[in-house]
């Protein structure tokens, strides 16, 4: 998955007030939506908390590859509450993470956007390709590929465009060293793709209401 794990000061503070602005405008919208347009019911109250606590649990265990990688289940998340409930979702889980130093607090603003990206891409994909495949697993699995590729282009772009303060190395370098960070988050977003299609194959057999609320 993509999160930037870095520490408070990598980031001049115009960026972090930038990435943190527009991290503020993204919740306020959501928040507005769902206070004055869409009224969310209990059920996805609870599908949310749930998702929530999940997700920022999966976040506190790494895999053991190339100085440790971990699942974000972010496209899940989306998948499951829909982009405007599970942007509120990922800013939480992001606060959460900075407060046990699983990157700065600066960080939480950029890192929100990352994690908005996947779960507004895979929720908006998921249910687009219901027009063209019936294949729930399929569909999740395309889907959560996607929001997690869109991820890291949106990681990469925030940290070329921020810079990193004391890293002499040019942008070219800088790229490349991201560029393999890129390449195994990608590989493991293959595994938490179709771990993420079979988790929603099971539930669209067991409990296929979850999947046919109306998502906010």
């Amino acid at each position: 998955m993509a999160h930037i794990h870095l520490e408070d000061g990598t980031l001049t503070l115009f960026w972090v007030a930038v990435w943190w602005i527009a991290t503020i405008l993204i919740i306020g919208s959501s928040l507005f939506w769902l206070r004055t347009i869409k009224k969310i019911d209990s059920r996805l109250i609870t599908i949310a908390a749930f998702c929530t606590a999940a997700v920022f649990v999966i976040f506190l265990f790494e895999i053991p590859i190339a100085g440790g990688v971990h699942l974000s289940m972010t496209p899940l998340v989306g998948i499951l509450t829909g982009p405007v409930v599970g942007c509120l979702i990922v800013f939480i889980v992001n606060i959460l993470a900075a407060a046990i130093g699983h990157g700065g607090w600066s960080m939480i603003g950029a890192n929100t956007l990352v994690n908005v990206t996947e779960v507004v891409v895979a929720s908006a994909l998921f249910y687009i390709l219901a027009k063209m495949m019936t294949s729930p697993f399929s569909r999740a699995c395309i889907a959560t590929f996607a929001g997690l590729v869109c991820g890291n282009g949106v990681m990469v772009a925030i940290i070329l465009i921020s810079g990193v303060q004391g890293v002499s190395q040019s942008a070219d370098q800088v790229l490349a060293g991201l560029s393999l960070i890129v390449a195994v988050n990608l590989a493991v977003a293959v595994i938490e793709s179709v771990i993420t299609g079979y988790m929603v194959a099971y539930l669209v057999r067991v409990r296929p209401d979850i999947l046919k609320m109306k998502n906010a």
